[in-house]
């Protein structure tokens, strides 16, 4: 048996060109943080507990936020010997702390509601109102901002439709003011609040699940692998595929190792292969770092999927 490992498509993060995205997200991050704050503000001022659930729905979009900008900023950054794939997977640790602080957040806001709803306290209506118009109008003039990049950039996209949203939550809390104004029924703003804070409480679930998944280097959910299979089997030359596996780097990076069979060729031809392959990927299913072997004959197995052991036994136990 002989065997040949070819890295295709593996390229580096490089300072050229300044993404013009980056002077968008900053004005929306720097103005989603004075929203944030303002409503945390307003929100303890005005005893609303809608407000403050929207101030942690804004702060999810804020991480949203800053995460893309981070992606951005870390992808100009060269990868180094101590980390080959450069700082990528800093946002996945960013947003699991995320989660988890989210989830604290939302429950702690659920239990204030449901104490509010047994003994309505009084709102300063006039001043949540305002609160919640001028970050209904914040968060309009930064969807107007990201619109345009959004319909071209998926991770524009991610974070344009967390300020649609937040959008949609403003509204809620503007129109919760409006009918507590001449009414009078506070027990609207804890139900409001709730109604956020489940929302919150979701999206935290959602954040943890999908950070977890990528930290156990699962396959990504947007991608099949029996279809990434078959593409790579249709492939012109080759013969068989085993040791299938495909990860997240990050949320907008993803990566692929494979063995593929392709009997007596000349090392060109190999390479032509490896080459059609990482196209291939590339085009429909977004993977632009493959490492893709090209064999003989399978070596050692030939199961697609191939389980390593938790402990090689070849290799003599760590010894004090």
């Amino acid at each position: 048996m002989s065997g040949s490992s070819e890295n295709a498509q593996h390229t580096l993060p490089t300072s050229e060109g300044i993404d013009p995205n980056r002077s968008k997200l900053a004005f929306a991050v720097g103005l989603t943080a004075f929203v944030l704050a303002a409503e945390v503000a307003g929100g303890i001022w005005a005893r609303s507990l809608a407000l403050l659930s929207d101030a942690a729905h804004v702060f999810t979009d804020l991480i949203s936020l800053a995460l893309t900008l981070g992606a951005l900023l870390i992808a100009s950054r060269p990868a180094t010997k101590e980390h080959t794939f450069g700082w990528h997977r800093a946002e996945v640790f960013v947003a699991l702390i995320n989660g988890l602080l989210l989830l604290l957040v939302s429950g702690g806001l659920i239990r204030e509601a449901y104490l509010r709803l047994r003994d309505p306290m009084e709102v300063r209506v006039a001043g949540m109102l305002a609160v919640a118009i001028g970050g209904l109008i914040a968060n309009g003039i930064i969807a107007l901002r990201l619109r345009g990049s959004a319909r071209r950039d998926l991770n524009i996209r991610s974070a344009y439709l967390h300020v649609l949203a937040d959008f949609g939550g403003s509204i809620g809390v503007v129109l919760a003011a409006a009918i507590m104004l001449p009414t009078g029924w506070y027990a609207l703003d804890p139900i409001v609040g709730i109604a956020i804070a489940l929302a919150v409480l979701a999206g935290s679930v959602r954040v943890l699940r999908d950070t977890v998944h990528i930290v156990l280097e699962g396959v990504p959910r947007e991608v099949d692998l029996n279809a990434v299979a078959e593409t790579i089997r249709s492939t012109p030359g080759v013969d068989g595929i085993h040791d299938l596996h495909i990860w997240t780097i990050c949320s907008h990076l993803l990566a692929l190792s494979v063995h593929v069979t392709v009997g007596d060729r000349t090392a060109v031809a190999r390479d032509e292969i490896v080459r059609a392959i990482s196209d291939e990927l590339r085009v429909h299913f977004g993977i632009t770092e493959t490492t893709i072997q090209t064999e003989r004959e399978p070596c050692r197995t030939d199961e697609l999927i191939h389980v390593a052991p938790h402990r090689d036994e070849s290799r003599p136990a760590n010894k004090g």
